[in-house]
């Protein structure tokens, strides 16, 4: 007989973005909380942050800062006029800091737990029905139940696994082995030349390692504007990507500490032979045991958790957050919002989420952001759009700090003027996009965009220039030199 807890206003399962942000908005709004999480670290303690603190985003932009600082000492510093000898790499110490950071800020969310009452459990969390979830200790001592008024599931994703190669963290691994490799690979293929797999090849080519993506799709990064691909395909090139389109990987083969690879593409069958592969081929909801059957919870031919505009799954009282639904994309700050959301949708406010203007990252270097549609998806609909775009050839500030790579592009109706989509690669384009998303957010115009003022010079002011660049009256670039 499994033994009874005391009754909680509101359960969340799981502790990632989605998840802790969720359950710390509850407790903001006077609810009763309890947080089920089952990540450990390397020390078997709970480690609160989910994949995406432990094992993916974060942990990916820890190793690229590092990476970053190494290529620029064996490669660009000369330039500056500083001159350096004997730089020697430390995996072991990079791997250390990044831990730190982890630890540091898995911390900064328990001690936030701490301070709302939130009860935080170290344990396998299972939906037995829409009131009651089980908890089985990790130690696999007697599961016990504890129930709710309201639950909110929100356990994430994981890797998806490819039979043609069979992960063993050895040889052919995961992303979250490849965050945590204890030397540089001299040849590396990474399987998937998504977002996952570019900001692994950023950190690891500029470590040392010669990276070959096989990418099974015809066109590189298909869901970003074409303009921007483009653009990307070309700069991660120059950077010395081996990125191989329309390669669908047939089988893998482990022999003499290396992993042969056969895929094929338009020209036929082909074999590589790595020292590491990295599978990186997309993630999966984390579903699995997450119900019993009798619960009959609905999923989608997919594993996605069926649920409505307001995060309702088919269960009374029951939501689904973050990664396990198909409201919008993979992302933290999606999980994030959707989070909030929820919580204050329990408490008896109605927020709702604009997902048109939910602005998506890849972490590579030079970073790519964008927020609202595409100008291909526009035109296949036959909107009538005009579009501004401006070099960061042309922007001072980007040639001071070395990073002129890259390009901003507006996109605005043509009649109205509002901004319907904004794109950029270059060095932070991640912060960059967020003022894109507050223009989209108060229905601005490009005008209005134009007519602000932005610091001279700074990075921010092409998105000034783009937008008068809408115009034909860019100031830092002749009309006749604008990217068409």
């Amino acid at each position: 007989m499994s033994k009874q807890h005391p009754h909680y206003d509101v359960i969340v399962i799981g502790a990632g973005p989605a998840g802790y942000v969720s359950a710390i908005r509850c407790a903001q709004l006077g609810l009763k909380t309890a947080c089920i999480d089952n990540w450990s670290n390397n020390k078997r303690q709970s480690s609160l942050g989910g994949t995406y603190l432990n094992a993916g985003c974060v942990s990916s932009i820890a190793l690229l800062e590092s990476a970053k600082i190494y290529h620029l000492l064996n490669h660009e510093i000369g330039k500056h006029g500083i001159h350096v000898e004997n730089i020697s790499l430390d995996i072991g110490q990079m791997m250390q800091r990044k831990n730190k950071i982890i630890e540091t800020l898995s911390a900064k969310i328990a001690d936030i737990f701490a301070y709302h009452g939130i009860t935080r459990i170290h344990a396998h969390a299972k939906l037995i029905n829409a009131r009651q979830v089980e908890i089985t200790p990790l130690d696999h001592s007697a599961p016990s139940v504890i129930q709710s008024g309201n639950i909110i599931l929100a356990a994430g994703s994981s890797s998806v696994d490819l039979p043609c190669a069979p992960v063993d963290n050895e040889f052919i691994i995961d992303s979250t082995a490849a965050l945590n490799l204890d030397c540089v690979p001299k040849k590396m293929g990474i399987i998937g030349a998504g977002v996952i797999g570019l900001e692994l090849a950023s950190i690891w080519s500029r470590l040392g390692s010669e990276i070959i993506l096989l990418e099974a799709q015809e066109n590189f990064l298909p869901l970003t504007d074409q303009q921007i691909s483009r653009e990307a395909y070309r700069i991660y090139t120059q950077q010395g990507l081996d990125m191989r389109l329309g390669a669908r990987v047939i089988s893998t083969k482990k022999s003499h500490k290396k992993v042969t690879v056969e895929y094929q593409d338009n020209e036929g069958q082909h074999c590589l032979r790595v020292d590491k592969l990295i599978v990186a081929s997309g993630r999966k909801p984390n579903t699995e045991n997450l119900a019993t059957a009798e619960t009959n919870l609905v999923l989608d031919e997919n594993s996605f958790i069926h649920v409505d505009e307001n995060c309702r799954t088919t269960l009374p009282g029951v939501y689904a957050i973050g990664d396990l639904t198909l409201l919008g994309p993979m992302l933290a700050h999606k999980g994030i919002e959707e989070g909030v959301f929820v919580a204050e949708q329990i408490a008896g406010i109605h927020t709702p989420i604009n997902y048109d203007i939910l602005p998506s990252v890849i972490y590579t270097e030079p970073e790519i952001a964008w927020v609202g549609q595409t100008e291909q998806a526009l035109r296949a609909i036959g909107e009538n759009i005009k579009i501004g775009t401006f070099p960061l050839t042309a922007s001072t500030r980007s040639h001071v700090k070395g990073s002129p790579d890259g390009l901003v592009k507006i996109i605005a109706h043509a009649d109205t003027d509002t901004i319907l989509g904004v794109h950029i690669i270059g060095a932070h384009a991640s912060e960059l996009i967020a003022e894109a998303v507050l223009a989209m957010e108060f229905s601005a115009s490009s005008e209005d965009l134009a007519r602000t003022i932005h610091a001279h010079p700074t990075i921010s002011e092409s998105l000034h220039e783009a937008a008068l660049a809408l115009d034909k009256r860019t100031l830092h670039l002749p009309a006749g030199r604008l990217i068409p």
